[in-house]
């Protein structure tokens, strides 16, 4: 343990800051209600469906592929993991890019 007292004032101008920025985000929050609950639900379909359906049409080529050129490895586990991982990327480029909206966006006054 430290023998140096502690200062709070040094604190007090990031913690103020804090209040600050939250009390901005909730007035801007109510200023446009329309974010709400449909807004994240929609959201939330948005990026199931940009995961789902890269994933399922890897996995239809995949079958696709096994059975009119069948090979010595099956292409449909490849393709469906290769779906996912396109739609898990596509997910998150729509996240960064609502949460760079959402952190660009000033409060109207």
């Amino acid at each position: 343990m430290s023998d140096e007292p502690k200062n709070p004032a040094q604190n007090e101008p990031a913690f103020a800051a804090q209040i600050g920025a939250k009390a901005d985000r909730k007035l801007a929050a109510r200023r446009h209600p329309g974010q709400g609950v449909w807004f994240g639900l929609g959201m939330m379909g948005l990026i199931g469906w940009s995961v789902a359906v890269p994933t399922l049409l890897g996995a239809a080529l995949g079958l696709w592929l096994d059975h009119h050129h069948p090979g010595r490895h099956p292409w449909t586990l490849a393709l469906l993991v290769g779906g996912l991982v396109i739609g898990c990327l596509n997910a998150w480029h729509w996240v960064a890019k609502e949460e760079k909206a959402m952190r660009e966006d000033p409060p109207h006054e």
